[in-house]
This record gives structure tokens, sequence and C-alpha cells, in this order.
């Protein structure tokens, strides 16, 4: 497990102290966990959606080129950052209906977090 993105850490800090991250701030924070997550599990099979900011495809599998995937995987910004480091667990953010996950191989649990959240060195992204 590597080190926790500085933009990640950033926009978690905001949310600890109830403050609205800038939206540029948390659309970083949310590619590059993003990008963890398609270091660590690469393919073509699940596409996981974090609307306004970004979507990727993971997974190996079968891959999805046109349409509609067969497997998706989708959340807010805020539990996808939570998910990427181990605050929230895959489980609870499907029970709260969170994350909502379809399609063969969209159970993405075994691969979270990305990161642990005790590496995270709290600064806020107006500082």
């Amino acid at each position: 497990m590597s080190t926790v993105p500085p933009q990640v850490a950033a926009v978690l800090a905001d949310y600890d102290a109830d403050i609205t991250p800038d939206r540029s701030a948390e659309k970083a924070a949310v590619k590059a966990a993003l990008a963890g997550l398609v270091e660590i599990a690469p393919g073509r099979s699940v596409e996981i959606r974090i609307p306004p900011h970004a979507a990727v495809q993971a997974i190996e599998g079968t891959s999805h080129r046109r349409g509609n995937p067969s497997a998706v995987v989708e959340t807010n910004a805020r539990t996808w950052l939570e998910l990427a480091v181990g605050r929230l667990s895959w489980a609870a953010a499907i029970e709260s209906g969170a994350v909502h996950a379809s399609g063969e191989r969209s159970d993405i649990g075994h691969l979270l977090p990305i990161w642990s959240s005790t590496e995270i060195v709290v600064k806020h992204t107006n500082q």
C-alpha cells in the first residue's frame, strides 16, 4: 500500500472539518483514487463512476467497449474517497445505498481500501 496522495488527504480533511472542498480539488482527489484502483486492478470489465468528476474502467475480465457496461459501480465523491482510505467498508456502503453496484465483478470490496487512513497528513484544500 502506497502513501495517500496529498489531494485525497486534503479533501478528506475538508470533509472532516465540515468544509465543502473546492470542486477542482475534489475532482483531483477522485481522479487520484480512481488511478490508484486502476493501478492495483487494471482491466476494462467494470466501470467505476463518480459523477460528476470521473469514470474509469478497471478489473480484468471481459472488456467493455460501447453502450452500457455490464458491470457498474457508482457513488459520490465523499463515499469513494472514504472507501479508498478504509474509513468506510464496502459492505456498509452497499448496505446504506451509498454505493450502487450491478453486474458481474462489480463487488470491488476486496480491492479496498487502496490506502490506509492512518497514512493521512491533515491539510485542508484551502490552506
